[in-house]
């Protein structure tokens, strides 16, 4: 990037931070603070600041108007001192940091960006399912951010979480990835009388479910014709002619017993079932987070309503029924560059979705909005030419 884009970008966004309100996150003068300017040269971060030492945020913002912002999950004693072990780290926020090009079956070099962070998006339903349902979480305690990048970070500011150390947060992802999940530990053994029943733990967690998965393929069995149902079981693995039949029956003829979690009904090819729907529950419901994030007692993370210096897009904070729908190619552009158009050149031609369009740019000098020149330029595909 060079003199003249940075100097334009670093004007526009104090003129953005000069007319957006950016809100505080809770307790701020217990934060550290770190911000990356638009120096040549690299991307340095100027950190172990605290909110005294910058001043009133929003004057600040508007007067340094940086590349990047960060504050830190935890809260100290004194955020402000040179050193992590002087600052006395009081407690932090559970974080979670969700990274599109990081995301299974995703391969960045041949995956479009919209596609990514769209990819991402159903990562994080997937995350805040599993904090609202196996943890119990309530939203108002958290909060959902599009990173103005690659993905989505979740803050967690539920009293309950925020003293847990490193390894109690690991433990935290472990559940969430599923890492060593036992999956006879999903199967509890009960006495009725005389005789003993296994059956799946349908109170909570993965054994929930995977039953609930399991409904779902029963109920999707019982509504085909008896020759598909059967290829259908076929397909798992080491179920055959025999235990297919005797599988097919015992859900037609017991749907009680399955729907109570009982994997003795239908004999050994039911067991065998349940063990391939819990592999594949995992594989469909776990979220692919980023877990030195959360493990990190004393992460810095961006804030939210501030801008992302790679992408000339808002931070934005998400409300918990917004986020289906929400389009950060749309929705995280800030107003503030809409409007008026810019002269640049640019030097990575190619395919862009931006804005609610889908187009290919060439090469060379031409006019174009100025949200989309800011995206490009942040982006390392244009640069800054007189108008």
């Amino acid at each position: 990037m060079d003199g003249r884009t940075r100097e334009y970008l670093e004007g526009r966004f104090g003129d953005y931070y000069r007319s957006t309100d950016v809100p505080l996150p809770p307790a701020p003068s217990e934060r550290e603070w770190g911000v990356i300017p638009w120096s040549a040269g690299g991307t340095r971060m100027h950190r172990h600041q605290s909110l005294l030492d910058l001043g009133e945020l929003s004057d600040y913002l508007a007067r340094s108007a940086p590349r990047h912002v960060y504050f830190s999950s935890a809260r100290f004693a004194d955020p402000g001192a040179a050193t992590m072990d002087d600052k006395g780290w009081r407690e932090a926020d559970l974080v979670f940091d969700i990274d599109a090009d990081h995301l299974p079956d995703i391969d960045p070099e041949a995956t479009g960006y919209a596609d990514m962070l769209e990819a991402g998006k159903q990562a994080l339903l997937d995350l805040l399912d599993l904090l609202e349902t196996d943890f119990d979480f309530d939203f108002d305690e958290m909060q959902a951010v599009f990173s103005g990048g690659r993905g989505y970070h979740v803050h967690v500011r539920d009293e309950s979480v925020r003293g847990l150390d490193s390894e109690a947060r690991r433990e935290v992802v472990d559940y969430i990835r599923a890492i060593d999940l036992d999956f006879d530990a999903l199967i509890e053994t009960r006495q009725h009388g005389t005789t003993t029943q296994r059956v799946l733990r349908t109170e909570g967690g993965w054994g929930r479910r995977t039953h609930r998965r399991l409904l779902d393929f029963v109920d999707g069995l019982l509504e085909m014709e008896e020759d598909a149902a059967l290829e259908r079981l076929k397909e798992l693995d080491g179920i055959g002619d025999g235990r297919a039949k005797t599988i097919l029956g015992a859900f037609q003829n017991n749907p009680d017993a399955i729907r109570e979690g009982n994997v003795e009904a239908g004999g050994p090819g039911v067991r065998t079932l349940v063990e391939a729907l819990a592999q594949e529950t995992v594989e469909a419901e776990t979220s692919p987070i980023d877990e030195p994030v959360t493990t990190d007692t004393k992460r810095l993370i961006r804030l939210p309503k501030s801008l992302h210096g790679g992408s000339g897009l808002v931070v934005e904070p998400l409300d918990r029924d917004e986020i289906d729908d929400f389009d950060p190619l749309v929705d995280a552009v800030p107003d503030r560059f809409r409007g008026s158009e810019i002269t640049v050149e640019v030097t990575d031609p190619g395919a862009v979705t931006f804005d609610g369009d889908s187009f290919t740019l060439e090469s060379g000098v031409q006019s174009v909005r100025e949200s989309l020149g800011v995206f490009l330029m942040t982006r390392g595909r244009a640069e800054k030419v007189t108008e």
